[in-house]
């Protein structure tokens, strides 16, 4: 039928009757709006109280009434853990190829299949639900209409916030221009048996530690600290592997714990009938490896060391270490400036970074344009503390010396107060403190350094580096001792050491003094932890925040977590009625 023309008047104006009867019909779209509106605000008001009465369910209750309900599922529909589901576009991908459908759109053409996990669900009477769907850090609007569905439309009122769903339908937006997919068919593919808190959050950090999967869920900005790990060791394996580097592995388990000073920890071999250590840095293998004619080789790989706990430590940790023949640590210098700028720089579109993850204390701007501060240990020590040192550090006059400079200046220090010990607790009061910048601390003491080869113009030091950010040390590296009689007399002092009580000095290893017996060519080798970047680059102040499961005292079970272990337990039994 077609419409009729407004009546007008000989002076083309419209009539006084046309007048009202538009001025009626503007007044009826008028209410017909502010009806939606409210029921709008109404349904996502409802929404809103359904979903606190939801969350303040006692969760063992949730739990048994969310069992028992897809158990019924299962008996009389089929299973709510299908093997598969046929998606054939991700949602941020969807998002991208229909973002330009205009408002009250469909494209029909082709039938969609996504999957994800559900959010927020809420209803507009018992034949339209709209989901909240999530994956892949994208988000989508599920509108399930019981006119357009051509399967079971009752898996509706199944269907809970923590689901992990399958949906297959239509492209197109809602009239209120909200990009949507609208469903023939919609299964679940694993339903949440456990209250998820959407609506109030988590933020209790010892149960985001212990199960992350809920903080990566209810925080998915958590996300982005472990892209950007694994960012870094991207860029890191980027850069060896394009400077002719060989990645290799080398053993986890070691019958001598070497290539740091470090405690370890011990296991059990039953098949070799021998004890055994957790490895505490790759470095004696790589350099047998040098030994053998690979020139340039690296390891990405976990340490283990049997030590404290706390915001920079976790008892494992991620390193990585290469050695590089014929090349020395001025070298080293050069290529750690390169590679850290670089990747600074790649990664956060800047050399300046800023620091702030308390957002109540001032932040911080790490400045990593090369070159870097350079500062040598003892002559600056020497500066700070306004004294001279003895020339040789590895005599009982130059401990007695140290440990009197300690008592001086109020540097605590531990027994046993080893040469070795005494010096790390004066360069950490006097060098590393106040450091932000990256800063070379060079030049260590031969008795610091077991495994790194002699300053070639300085007496009783060593041609070894540490770089620290933010008073934390993250890079060690030196130009190798490759002298098989001189590194026998440093393990022997070494073993020295450890007999006055220092658990963290290094063991004899004789099969490496036989490696380097066969000869290693001069040899620079360098490590850096992957954690402590990590931190750096992604604002975190606590290790635990950049490591997916830390290292974390068992939990107590209380009487909830009984609870529910009995209730699943139960169940699985075919106990429960």
């Amino acid at each position: 039928m077609s419409s009729q023309p407004e009546a007008t008047a000989a002076d083309g104006q419209v009539s006084k009757n046309a007048q009202k009867r538009l001025a009626k019909q503007a007044q009826k779209e008028a209410a017909k709006a502010e009806k939606v509106k409210t029921e709008v605000k109404e349904s996502k008001t409802k929404e809103s109280a359904d979903a606190e009465d939801e969350e303040a369910q006692d969760p063992n209750a949730y739990f048994e009434n969310r069992l028992k309900a897809v158990l019924e599922h299962e008996k009389t529909k089929g299973s709510a853990w299908p093997h598969k589901w046929p998606v054939n576009i991700s949602i941020p991908q969807f998002s991208v190829q229909f973002a330009h459908l205009q408002s009250g759109e469909r494209d029909t053409t082709q039938a969609h299949v996504v999957a994800g996990r559900v959010y927020r669900k809420r209803a507009s009477g018992a034949k339209l639900f709209f989901y909240d769907l999530h994956s892949q850090g994208g988000k989508l609007q599920i509108m399930a209409d019981e006119r357009a569905d051509k399967h079971d439309f009752s898996i509706h009122q199944l269907i809970r916030p923590g689901d992990i769903i399958g949906v297959k339908g239509f492209a197109g937006k809602s009239n209120r221009g909200e990009l949507s997919l609208f469903p023939e068919q919609t299964v679940i593919l694993s339903p949440c048996l456990r209250l998820l808190p959407i609506k109030q959050g988590l933020k209790d950090q010892e149960i985001r530690y212990r199960q992350r999967y809920l903080d990566l869920l209810l925080n998915p900005e958590v996300k982005d600290t472990f892209y950007n790990r694994s960012k870094i060791i991207n860029y890191i394996r980027r850069f060896l592997d394009e400077r002719g580097f060989l990645e290799v592995d080398t053993p986890m388990m070691n019958v001598i714990p070497g290539g740091a000073a470090a405690r370890p920890f011990k296991t059990f071999h039953n098949d070799l009938g021998l004890d055994m250590f957790m490895r505490i840095a790759p470095e004696l293998y790589l350099k047998m490896l040098v030994v053998g004619g690979i020139d340039r080789v690296y390891e990405m790989g976990r340490q283990f060391r049997n030590e404290g706990i706390d915001l920079t430590h976790n008892p494992e940790f991620t390193t990585v270490e290469f050695y590089w023949a014929y090349a020395d640590y001025e070298d080293l210098i050069n290529v750690t400036q390169e590679l850290i700028a670089g990747m600074v720089y790649s990664i956060k579109g800047s050399y300046k970074v800023t620091y702030q993850p308390d957002p109540n204390e001032p932040a911080k701007v790490i400045d990593f344009t090369p070159p870097f501060k350079r500062i040598n240990m003892i002559e600056e020590l020497e500066v700070k503390t306004g004294t001279t040192f003895p020339e040789d550090l590895a005599t009982d006059a130059a401990n007695k010396f140290l440990s009197e400079l300690c008592t001086k200046h109020e540097v605590t220090c531990t027994e046993p107060r080893t040469t070795a010990r005494l010096l790390d607790k004066l360069v950490g009061h006097f060098l590393e403190a106040g450091i932000v910048n990256p800063t070379f601390i060079c030049e260590h003491p031969e008795i610091m350094s077991p495994l790194s080869k002699s300053h070639r113009s300085k007496k009783s030091l060593t041609e070894r580096f540490e770089l620290f950010i933010l008073e934390k040390e993250i890079c060690n590296a030196y130009t190798e001792l490759n002298m098989p009689l001189i590194q026998r007399q440093r393990f022997i002092a070494q073993q020295k050491e450890r007999e006055k009580g220092d658990d963290e000095g290094m063991q004899y290893d004789e099969d490496f003094c036989k490696a380097l017996d066969y000869g290693l060519p001069p040899t620079a080798g360098w490590g850096m932890g992957i954690d402590r970047m990590t931190m750096f680059l992604s604002n975190k102040d606590n290790i635990k925040e950049v490591l997916l499961f830390p290292a974390m005292r068992p939990a107590e079970k209380d009487a909830k977590d009984a609870k529910a272990e009995a209730i699943a337990i139960s169940y699985a039994t075919g106990a429960a009625k």
